[in-house]
């Protein structure tokens, strides 16, 4: 890609990255106001370690899931073996 272009496309993304945080900043008072009228508490963010647990958890199921797959498929190769062995026998 030509150099123009991707200078271009970098200094668009940050144009957007400041735009969105300058949104943000702009509608906190009116969302805080607004969560005040209907009750609504804000959410708190999960902190550090809350996430790092649940990319752990999400992971670990990941790799069972994976595991399982790896012994059936090993399991059917076997029997596949064992099928062309008893075939030529």
């Amino acid at each position: 890609m030509n150099r123009h272009f991707e200078d271009a496309r970098y200094y668009l993304k940050r144009a957007g990255e400041t735009a969105t945080k300058g949104v943000k900043t702009e509608l906190e008072p009116i969302e805080q106001r607004f969560r005040e009228l209907t009750g609504n508490e804000e959410e708190p963010e999960p902190n550090r370690l809350d996430q790092i647990k649940a990319d752990l958890k999400e992971l670990q199921g990941k790799a069972e899931g994976e595991a399982a797959k790896a012994i059936e498929d090993a399991r059917e190769k076997i029997e596949d073996y064992r099928g062309t062995e008893q075939q030529e026998a």
